[in-house]
């Protein structure tokens, strides 16, 4: 998976104006957590953030706070209610010898037989939970759907790779192909 350096300044726990402050200058306040790491917490530019935040990639976070690098992935983000601006976000501390689980976008491509028949495909999920260790976690989940017919549909439970472990619900559904009006009175005629 690929990683993306954040850089991180301490902050002290303080009041609201304190935190106003931090985010007038630009500034994101989050907090790092977990795997034997006492919580930290800190700030890391607006600009910065957001090729982490605005993106529909999943990346491995190198976060770099006073001199010490933790590795890391992004755990929660909260948004302005107005201005969607990033007003806070989590970091789970990882280590290299435990699962993680993480959100991975699918890659889905084909020219699938049901729409050549005359169907729609419907998307109905772009990213999938899974969990690996961090050196087998996966840029994006391939799915070839050459072989889905009218009807038939895709499911995280349908989905096997190898190291990785699908975390996200059997049901959920991936992707699928449904009837259209052109499809029916193609096959009525018939």
């Amino acid at each position: 998976m690929k990683h993306i350096s954040l850089n991180g300044v301490v902050r002290t726990k303080g009041k609201k104006s304190d935190i106003k402050a931090i985010r007038r200058n630009g500034e994101v306040p989050c907090i790092l957590y977990g795997a034997g790491v006492e919580n930290i917490m800190f700030s890391v530019s607006e600009k910065d953030l957001k090729a982490l935040t605005h993106t529909p990639n999943s990346y491995l976070v190198d976060l770099c706070i006073d001199g010490k690098t933790y590795l890391a992935v992004m755990h929660a983000l909260q948004f302005h209610p107005v201005t969607d601006a990033t007003i806070h976000v989590d970091f789970l501390a990882i280590s290299e010898d435990k699962p993680v689980t993480i959100a991975v976008p699918l890659n889905i491509f084909g020219n699938c037989i049901g729409v050549r028949q005359g169907g729609k495909l419907l998307v109905e999920s772009r990213k999938i939970k899974i969990s690996a260790l961090p050196a087998n976690l996966p840029d994006v989940l391939d799915i070839d759907i050459t072989d889905l017919n009218l009807g038939k549909q895709i499911v995280a439970g349908d989905l096997k790779y190898e190291g990785v472990t699908i975390v996200s619900p059997k049901t959920t559904g991936v992707c699928s192909v449904k009837h259209t009006r052109a499809s029916q009175s193609a096959a009525k005629e018939k």
